[in-house]
């Protein structure tokens, strides 16, 4: 699928990539929702509503990924319901056989994620993710999400990459698309981020649904 010995580094989107977004749909579409109303005194069906206005607003913003902002929002201890559903948190059964493979061949492994840093750590705490990777980064430490060109810029000179030998791997489109036009110089998409859900179909990128069908050849190239 790659010409892997063009490749130097591998740049991963965190959930729905490496890890499981069953957790993540199941609390901000399910959990909020349901605590909200009982907070608020109205139906789930408002509640719903509310919530969904209120991402829609944000949507492809920072703000979006920011628990600070949603605790503002929502009058929420957002991380303290994060800890209820710790059980959720879950990686990706080909995820580790991956980033393992990465490693032997000689690949840099750095995750490239929107999440908020709370969030990231709550979920470092609670994988092997870290056991994975070299290096890692939140959009929260740049200023903008991946949706943005200047988030690539800031990756590209911290890391001192080459843009047009990496690899970015992500189960969103359009950030997918914002990594091409910043210069990096493959793209794959996660075609079943949510392990409760059906396939996703991506129009304009290669996708897959299990790492296993790159490692034979990604360890052709050693």
């Amino acid at each position: 699928m790659f010409p892997w010995n063009e490749i130097d580094t591998v740049l991963l989107d965190m959930d729905g990539t490496l890890l499981d977004l069953h957790f993540d749909n199941h609390f901000w579409m399910q959990l909020i929702p349901k605590v909200l109303s009982e907070q608020r005194n109205i139906s789930i069906k408002e509640a719903n509503n509310w919530v969904e206005q209120c991402y829609l607003n944000v949507e492809g913003t920072l703000n979006w990924y920011c628990l600070d902002y949603w605790e503002q929002q929502m009058g929420l201890d957002i991380m303290s319901l994060h800890r209820t559903l710790v059980e959720r948190i879950q990686l990706r059964q080909d995820s580790m056989p991956f980033l393992d493979a990465l490693k032997q061949a000689g690949k840099q492994r750095i995750l490239v994620t929107n999440a908020h840093p709370k969030n990231l750590g709550l979920k470092l705490e609670h994988t092997d993710l870290a056991l994975g990777l070299d290096s890692m980064i939140s959009s929260h430490e740049t200023g903008y999400p991946k949706e943005h060109p200047l988030f690539w810029q800031h990756l590209f000179k911290q890391f001192n990459l080459q843009p047009s030998r990496c690899l970015f791997i992500d189960d969103n489109e359009a950030i997918l698309q914002a990594a091409k036009l910043a210069g990096v110089g493959y793209q794959l998409g996660i075609a079943n981020p949510d392990s409760q859900k059906p396939n996703k179909i991506f129009d304009d990128f290669p996708a897959i649904e299990d790492y296993h069908y790159l490692l034979d050849e990604l360890l052709l190239q050693k």
